[in-house]
């Protein structure tokens, strides 16, 4: 069953916990009670919002991950439960012993599947996507070259052809939306990989002393042209779900470019927020098979673990489903 994912936002709520049941409070008024147990990451982005320290403990024993947002409303920090994995001492000595040699293969993996990515976000008729392709195919072991800033100089250059755009880890607007996608599903990788008993700082590449979610911060990069695909549907009031602004979308919606009128800028608030945080309920493709984004996110961190005990050199990594894949996502 796919853990469920809840946010905390429009209004400050008291959390508790009773029987198991997380208990939302807005003022006296229990709004909503949830199991412990199907809550996979809680998401609060309301300031003056409190919690018990039983509501917490609960929480943790149902390896569920809270994340707190700041105040520009990007996730701050995120506690994790402790890993209870039976073999959690076996798997840390698994992750140091890995040899060099498969980290570099390991890395290469990603950082194709990372460019293959960007380019299936790009029409079929954008030159890039080609050029995309080619890089991806010119990508070494440990990607000595650094191919994949070669890619993304490319890759965003067309990602938004309808409206100027520049990647800014700091900006404002679109810029907001893909920095708190790409938090929550590096949230989710985080608690996939200590349900596995591994420790998130230690990295294949990525290895900064003061960054304690290096390993998440690897397997979440393949992942980030999903999170760049819905932005760009909130971006143009294209996403299945919601608009930017709210709006359920119809089916038979004209295009507003057609008519003339300025595609919808999207800001981080509520709707916007839900419509990425329900990336990791959506399908992704994995292999032949399809399945919720959260739930497969286990599967690679399996496919790691095989890696890390000398079984496979192999990773399995999600990609998004797209209408060729008819058989495997139902498009």
């Amino acid at each position: 069953m796919i853990k469920r994912t809840i946010e905390i936002s429009a209004q400050p709520a008291n959390l508790t916990v009773k029987l198991e049941q997380l208990l939302i409070q807005h003022g006296l008024e229990v709004v909503a009670s949830v199991p412990c147990e199907d809550i996979g990451l809680l998401v609060v982005d309301q300031p003056r919002s409190t919690y018990s320290h039983a509501a917490l403990a609960a929480l943790l024993r149902s390896d569920a991950v809270l994340v707190v947002c700041g105040r520009d409303h990007l996730p701050a920090g995120v506690l994790l439960p402790l890993a209870d994995h039976s073999e959690v001492v076996w798997r840390v000595a698994e992750q140091v012993a890995m040899s060099k040699p498969l980290r570099k293969r390991l890395w290469k993996q990603l950082v194709r599947a990372k460019i293959r990515a960007q380019a299936m976000n790009l029409s079929a008729d954008c030159p890039a996507r080609k050029k995309l392709l080619d890089l991806a195919r010119q990508v070494r072991s440990g990607d000595p070259t650094n191919v994949e800033a070669q890619a993304a100089k490319i890759y965003w250059r067309y990602w938004l052809p309808d409206a100027p755009f520049r990647r800014d880890t700091n900006g404002n607007g679109a810029n907001a939306l893909l920095n708190y996608g790409y938090a929550i599903i590096r949230a989710a990788l985080a608690r996939a990989l200590v349900a596995a008993g591994l420790l998130p700082a230690l990295g294949l590449f990525h290895a900064n002393r003061s960054n304690a979610f290096c390993l998440a911060d690897d397997l979440l990069e393949p992942l980030r042209p999903l999170v760049d695909r819905r932005v760009r549907e909130l971006h143009r009031g294209d996403c299945p779900n919601f608009r930017g602004d709210g709006e359920k979308l119809s089916e038979n919606r004209p295009d507003r470019r057609e008519n003339g009128t300025v595609p919808f800028v999207p800001e981080l608030n509520p709707q916007t927020k839900r419509g990425l945080l329900a990336l990791l309920a959506d399908p992704i493709r994995m292999g032949r098979e399809r399945g919720p984004l959260m739930v497969n996110l286990h599967r690679t961190v399996a496919s790691l673990v095989r890696c890390y005990q000398g079984k496979s050199d192999r990773l399995e990594i999600p990609r998004a489903c797209t209408s060729a894949d008819t058989d495997v996502c139902g498009s």
